[in-house]
């Protein structure tokens, strides 16, 4: 592609990224042969480097993006702070720059000591009134200026979890469409479906091909079964964060599958509990068995085994130093508590380390 430069800049912490900054790196791309994101972090601050480069790469995957630490505090005004600061520039971007493209008003001292050109991109942020600092201070305020797996990153995901028949999709699908009616950002709530059910469903149905008359109690689950079950549904919670509210709701996740693995194999299986590390979840809401009916939907067959399931999720959250809340007694009850539980978890806000400090 030409443009008007052949080696453009685009600098900045990405604290997280958000809309502004994807559209300074856009026009710089229009605008440049080539394209590199410098993405600075300090030490202090909490999103980790590799994520943020990670991100900007995601998003922008025809820019070549790298990153550095930065653990100098921002001083305008002094030479020496500049120059500290362009020490670091420069070991991450040695090659001769030609343009500079920012919207802060430091633009024309940085692209000066690049030597090259300075090119402000919608310095007052009339195209996205957005910045890192309002991100950090209200999420969910500035929602739709995230992108995908920022979002994705900062959704706040809550497990439903429970032994067979115990209504977890019952309420899961009722807490996510309690929050789909507050409307506006929470309008785009998302339910995730318990995979290990399609997956059984699928096995069931192979088996019938062969022996019409199989049953469930005929499908034999093996060990090496449960880490694809945990993988794919990690994949779905992925994608559904991706493209949903601040809050994301699962019915079941992967770190259930370890106990499912439990029921039907015995034992542990280590690869099940590495793959259900990968995915930070923040709340569980345990379903308990009594007082609910036993239904058989054709693919159970554990009745006697529910007081011990119930058990053993319960271990399990506490071994693990999991957060969770048991949720007994009738369903207006349960779905009250899970709210209040949601509501709570949501009220502790999102965590951003405070920045260097900056004398502008």
């Amino acid at each position: 592609m030409s443009g008007t430069y052949e080696h453009g800049l685009v600098l900045g912490k990405f604290y997280p990224p958000h809309a502004g900054h994807h559209h300074v790196v856009r026009t710089a791309r229009e605008r440049c042969e080539r394209l590199t994101v410098l993405v600075c972090a300090a030490s202090v601050e909490s999103v980790p480097l590799a994520d943020r480069v990670a991100w900007m790469r995601e998003i922008h995957p025809d820019t070549r993006v790298v990153g550095a630490v930065d653990d100098t505090p921002m001083d305008l005004h002094d030479p020496a702070v500049w120059d500290a600061h362009m020490a670091v520039f420069r070991a991450a971007v040695p090659e001769p720059v030609d343009a500079v493209f920012t919207s802060e008003p430091y633009g024309d001292e940085l692209a000066r000591r690049f030597g090259a050109e300075s090119v402000t991109v919608d310095p007052d942020r009339a195209l996205h009134p957005v910045s890192g600092t309002a991100v950090r201070e209200d999420p969910v305020g500035c929602w739709d200026f995230l992108a995908p797996p920022v979002r994705a990153a900062l959704t706040r995901r809550v497990v439903v979890l429970g032994a067979e028949s115990t209504g977890t999709t019952t309420l899961a699908l009722a807490l996510a469409e309690h929050y789909r009616a507050r409307g506006g950002v929470w309008s785009r709530t998302r339910c995730v479906a318990e995979y290990g059910r399609e997956f059984s469903e699928r096995k069931l149905a192979s088996l019938r091909e062969r022996r019409p008359a199989a049953r469930w109690e005929d499908v034999e689950l093996t060990t090496d079964d449960f880490p694809l079950i945990a993988r794919r549904q990690n994949e779905l919670e992925e994608e559904a964060a991706r493209d949903g509210s601040p809050v994301l709701v699962c019915d079941t996740d992967s770190f259930a599958t370890t106990v499912w693995h439990e029921r039907y194999v015995g034992g542990r299986n280590p690869l099940v509990e590495e793959v259900a590390d990968r995915v930070p979840h923040h709340l569980w809401l345990l379903t308990g068995h009594e007082g609910v009916p036993f239904e058989d939907d054709g693919l159970r067959d554990g009745e006697e085994l529910r007081p011990w399931m119930t058990g053993r999720f319960k271990d399990e959250l506490t071994r693990t130093g999991r957060t969770f809340v048991a949720l007994e007694g009738p369903r207006e009850k349960r779905l009250a508590e899970a709210v209040a539980a949601v509501d709570a978890l949501l009220g502790q806000g999102w965590y951003f380390a405070a920045p260097l400090p900056e004398n502008r």
